[in-house]
């Protein structure tokens, strides 16, 4: 299904002017060599995401270029990580970057991995970044000046031995032109020798340069790439800060939609491209990232044709269009939400509004104050007088990015009549008081399905962000214990969530990875929905990694001198990944709770187990653990060293970190 985005009107209009703020100016070219670095984003091969601006803070920036299996590359790769520890007291900061068409970003990973390149190796799959500074050969270098629009400064080989064929990069160092550049950059004076010639290297592929000669047409090619990628947020009543209703408009805003799609802001889809399937995937394929970028940097020329974004204009309908007019709408309490401060969460209880069991096939949320309206989440709760006949689950959530939630084809979300259901709002200020009345509308399935649709949620309740850290790892995991078919997932944290991945850990201990999102977006909070549903086997954990960015640097950390635990307000943290499935062996006419009660149960120790042998060492208890510390001795039954689930049953500890667990997921 394709996602229907219900983002604030106040975030897309932070997301759309970035671009221009950032401070970044377009690439500029001094004769065939780039005297000016425009902002970018790429993915190194351990899968985080490095935006070009993110390192405005450094007082030089060095890139060099290299190819997978090249003599002259590795020997630039070794002595690149002995200058990248020279300068490291002195904040310089070093990338390689792979832009050979020829070289897979799992071939580099290879390359990265197996010669322990100690510099990041970026990975410029679409060579967008390429053409931007020009890049020809393997071993070019350039020193970056942030302080000044980041200049290039420097553009050659790393020393004297890089103009021969076959280097030696343990020999005696001749002309040691990047390490100059980078001194004269920290100091702040000219540079002797600012453009030296590179004759030797690999060349690299010639790039397609064909619509350069032939144009690309805005009417046949460019407006229909919008209005299928782009136009349902900029439209009117959409959420865009602009309209892509004509022509006139779309080149206004041509150099912001060219830093967008470099620094891969736009279209809001985050996952990995090379890592999974996404049946909700609304980013860009590499074909029309590039024609738009290509279109952009030919002049963004309007040549003939229709434009169809002014001849058919475009609008939000109330409900999603595919979707039509809910069978149930609820229609929530309004709320003041104030112009300031920190906004208690509001738990909205209302009497169920389906009179008999029901099945939902999907639930979309139409907010009353989208700017202000930060997340809904759902629940279920009995009547206790009248036993349900269906389990009961979460009726739908909202989160910014998702405002309509689709249930695979033959499986359904059981509510069952009776009781009530609750909305638990969370709510951000905006500097403006406004009123939110938000409406849920629910979409029936006319007879029961075959398949329940199951979640569980992977967290850790004793989440800890040391002050100040940059790259702060935590990790937690579920354990299956039973065949389990995949749907889809969902990561969540805070203003300080940096990347995240899921992946799956067979009984025989494969790896390998469902969901990767090298950069995570706070606005845009995305469910990422599997083209083709993942089976799980019986015994597989399927294992969540959250970094989080608690630096200067994180221009959304609202403290970075504090350190950090889980919160349900956005100056604390959250780590927290959504799964949906099934059980196989489990239908609407067979029931197996008890599978759903010991997937739970795994995430005991699976919160903290970090080395993942299904135990907890003492090392391990952090957070909220930490108060089982002076007791580890007494509820080491078996005195292995470490607490496995039954050594904190027969304790009684699980039932204290359930009830954590359940707070934690009452948070969210």
């Amino acid at each position: 299904m394709r996602v229907v985005v219900v983002a604030s009107a106040a975030i897309a209009a932070v997301c759309a002017c970035s671009a221009v703020n950032s401070g970044v100016a377009p690439p500029t070219l001094d004769g065939d060599v780039v005297s000016r670095a425009g902002d970018f984003r790429l993915t190194d091969t351990s899968r985080l995401s490095h935006e070009l601006y993110y390192y405005r803070y450094a007082p030089a920036i060095v890139l060099m270029s290299q190819t997978d299996g090249s003599r002259l590359s590795r020997a630039a790769a070794r002595e690149l990580g002995r200058l990248q520890v020279a300068y490291a007291s002195r904040g310089v900061v070093f990338f390689m970057i792979n832009s050979n068409p020829k070289d897979s970003p799992e071939a580099a990973r290879f390359e990265a991995e197996s010669n322990k390149f100690a510099v990041p190796l970026l990975v410029d799959d679409l060579q967008l970044v390429r053409e931007a500074l020009n890049i020809q050969r393997e071993g070019e270098v350039f020193v970056l000046d942030p302080k000044d629009g980041f200049k290039v400064a420097y553009h050659g080989p790393l020393d004297g031995r890089f103009t021969k064929s076959d280097p030696d990069s343990n020999s005696i160092v001749t002309n040691a032109y990047a390490a100059l550049a980078i001194d004269a950059v920290l100091l702040g004076k000219s540079i002797a020798d600012p453009r030296v010639a590179i004759t030797v290297g690999k060349r690299l592929a010639p790039l397609d340069r064909g619509w350069e000669k032939a144009g690309i047409s805005y009417s046949e090619t460019v407006a229909p790439i919008l209005r299928e990628k782009c136009v349902s947020c900029h439209q009117k009543g959409g959420i865009g800060p602009f309209q892509m209703n004509s022509y006139e408009t779309v080149k206004a805003f041509a150099p912001m939609m060219r830093e967008t799609i470099l620094t891969r802001r736009m279209p809001p889809f985050f996952a990995d491209p090379h890592i999974g399937k996404w049946s909700n995937d609304t980013s860009l394929t590499p074909a029309e990232a590039k024609t738009l970028v290509h279109w952009i940097a030919s002049g963004a020329p309007r040549g003939t044709g229709e434009d169809i974004l002014k001849t058919h204009p475009a609008e939000a309908p109330e409900w999603p269009s595919k979707l039509g007019k809910p069978d149930v709408i609820v229609q929530l309490p309004s709320f003041d939400v104030p112009a300031s401060g920190l906004v208690e969460y509001q738990r909205m209880i209302v009497p169920n509004p389906f009179n008999d069991d029901v099945w939902l096939r999907a639930v979309a949320f139409q907010p009353g104050a989208r700017a202000a309206l930060h997340h809904i989440t759902t629940k279920y709760f009995a009547d206790p007088n009248f036993p349900a006949k269906i389990p009961g689950s979460t009726v739908g959530s909202y989160v910014p990015g998702a405002g309509v939630q689709v249930y695979n084809l033959g499986t359904g979300a059981p509510v069952p009549a009776g009781g009530s259901l609750r909305y638990t709002m969370h709510y951000t200020t905006t500097g403006k008081a406004m009123t939110d009345s938000t409406k849920v509308g629910y979409y029936l399935l006319k007879t029961p399905p075959e398949i329940i649709r199951r979640a569980v949620e992977i967290t850790n309740p004793g989440v800890y962000i040391p002050a100040g850290t940059a790259r702060h790892v935590e990790y937690a995991y579920v354990e299956f214990p039973a065949d389990a078919l995949v749907y889809s997932v969902h990561p969540h944290a805070h203003y300080r969530g940096y990347a995240a991945e899921l992946t799956q850990i067979t009984p025989s201990g494969k790896e390998s990875p469902i969901l990767s999102v090298p950069h995570y977006d706070f606005n845009w909070q995305l469910d990422y929905d599997l083209a083709k549903p993942l089976l799980v086997k019986k015994g597989t954990r399927i294992r969540a990694k959250w970094i989080y960015d608690n630096s200067a640097h994180n221009r959304g950390n609202p403290d970075p001198k504090r350190n950090v635990t889980w919160g349900e307000q956005t100056p604390d943290e959250m780590m927290y990944f959504r799964v949906n499935y099934r059980w196989m062996a489990e239908t609407s006419r067979h029931v197996r709770n008890d599978l759903q009660d010991q997937v739970n149960q795994s995430r005991i120790i699976g919160a903290v187990d970090v080395n993942m042998d299904g135990k907890l060492q003492i090392s391990e208890l952090r957070g909220s653990y930490a108060s089982l510390a002076p007791r580890f001795a007494k509820l080491d039954l078996n005195h292995d060293g470490g607490l496995d689930l039954s050594e904190l049953k027969a304790a009684n500890v699980t039932e204290d970190v359930a009830r954590r667990f359940k707070a934690a997921d009452a948070d969210f």
